[in-house]
């Protein structure tokens, strides 16, 4: 295969950006999008240019570190991570446009690497729930109602890439939020902090410079993990329902 490829070049935070076209010829449409760019950082590297900075870590769709911006949509035309995206989504002759995770709370480090720690800190005030530590509980001593577990199980699979936030006409990360925040409201053991939760999350939430949620949908088409719309929904019972007691 033969594709070019129009990969944004950004030397710093604060440091002008442009786009860079590469053109790279004997692709395989068996490898997948970050081995193209070792590729094309193997072939900067032998000429002496400095190579592209991108995320990637376990490169099994897991860990959510390698999202970009593919032809304008976040993860690129499959649903799915980066790092499972292969070129046979792409055509011989292509040209691909590749950018970072576009929001005010991800600046920019360098070229494809933005910095995520927002979504961090929004797990910090209140993604967690307060246990006596000590042995472990036998496994049936919390029972937990089927229907509630699988709600749990679903928002639990949010692996935080961002691509809800990249996704959205205001960079809200409501989805993210929405997710961390069923997973923990479903289960008995997050019951106490419940009220206190919803409400410490989205005030960071905004203090991080997210913006506003409208119900577009984005968020969800594009989530590779497949967490539903209706999460937000639950948050906001939740906020109600902390309201309604006061918190």
């Amino acid at each position: 295969m033969k594709i070019t490829l129009n990969v944004w070049r950004q030397a710093g935070p604060k440091a002008p950006g442009r786009m860079v076209a590469y053109q790279l010829v004997g692709l395989s449409d068996h490898m997948s999008f970050l081995e193209m760019l070792d590729v094309l950082n193997e072939e900067l590297f032998s000429r002496g240019e400095e190579a592209v900075a991108f995320d990637s870590d376990c490169r099994e769709g897991i860990c959510g570190m390698c999202g970009l911006v593919i032809n304008g949509v976040a993860h690129g035309p499959e649903r799915t991570t980066t790092c499972q995206l292969h070129l046979r989504s792409f055509k011989d002759g292509d040209t691909i446009s590749v950018e970072p995770w576009r929001a005010h709370a991800f600046p920019i480090i360098k070229d494809l690497v933005v910095d995520r720690s927002a979504l961090d800190r929004i797990i910090e005030a209140g993604g967690y729930i307060s246990v006596n530590t000590g042995a472990a509980p036998d496994a049936h001593a919390v029972p937990v109602p089927k229907p509630y577990a699988e709600r749990a199980f679903e928002a639990a699979a949010c692996i935080g890439c961002g691509a809800c936030v990249a996704a959205c006409p205001n960079a809200s990360a409501m989805l993210f939020t929405a997710a961390k925040i069923t997973h923990l409201g479903m289960l008995p053991q997050g019951q106490p902090e419940r009220e206190a939760r919803v409400v410490d999350m989205l005030n960071r939430h905004d203090a991080e410079g997210f913006g506003g949620c409208q119900n577009i949908g984005e968020c969800a088409a594009v989530c590779p993990k497949e967490i539903p719309l209706d999460v937000i929904s639950q948050l906001n019972r939740d906020l109600s329902r902390s309201w309604f007691r006061g918190r």
